[in-house]
This record gives C-alpha cells, sequence and structure tokens, in this order.
C-alpha cells in the first residue's frame, strides 16, 4: 500500500495515509473531519547505497573527479 500526503482545503492541515490504490475516495481530515482534501505530489524517496558522488546503487569507487 503507498503512502500518500494530502492537504485539508478547509482548515490547511498536511497529512499522510496508507490509501490502498483501489480506494476511490480521500481520507477524512484528521484535524476538521471533513473531506475537502487534496492528494498533495509527493518526492520519491530514493535509498542510499552507493557513493555519494554517482547515481550508480553498485560503485564501490572511493573516489571519483
Amino acid at each position: 500500500m503507498p503512502i500518500y500526503e494530502y492537504e485539508c482545503r478547509d482548515c490547511g492541515e498536511s497529512f499522510e495515509r496508507l490509501v490502498p490504490m483501489s480506494a476511490k475516495d480521500a481520507p477524512d481530515c484528521p484535524k476538521c473531519k471533513r473531506n475537502n482534501v487534496r492528494k498533495k505530489i509527493s518526492r520519491i524517496a530514493k535509498g542510499k547505497s552507493g557513493c555519494d558522488s554517482c547515481s550508480s546503487t553498485s560503485c564501490s569507487s572511493s573516489g571519483h573527479s
């Protein structure tokens, strides 16, 4: 189940929810309990296992130029 970020249009509360992809309705705001929320565009988390200077996760070099 993906985690989605929402923002309430009524009170401005931002919150996250685990929501099944099959869900048709957005969750209610946990602060004001209304359902006037919008899904925010989120960044994708990228795991870090390679070196700092390249995007490869299999890099084993200790120094890049």
